[in-house]
């Protein structure tokens, strides 16, 4: 659980970097920041669906083969 913490601090470390070199540089960002902010939450989203559709893929296959062993 540590490890991803500090994976997440690394991600916005670097996003944080990456805004200050485009306030230095005067380059506006590449998108709005609210339709980014978006985009961003649909990527989670669509990776915490991923892991949540997995799991129960997996328990229910567990299941499967404790009721064929009990027969």
């Amino acid at each position: 659980m540590k490890s991803r913490g500090v994976a997440y601090a690394a991600s916005l470390g670097a996003g944080g970097l990456a805004g200050v070199v485009y306030a230095l540089v005067g380059v506006a960002s590449p998108a709005p920041p609210w339709p980014a902010l978006c985009g961003l939450l649909g990527i989670l989203a669509g990776e915490w669906l991923t892991g949540a559709v997995r799991g129960a893929v997996r328990e229910r296959a567990a299941g499967q083969r404790i009721s064929r062993r009990s027969e």
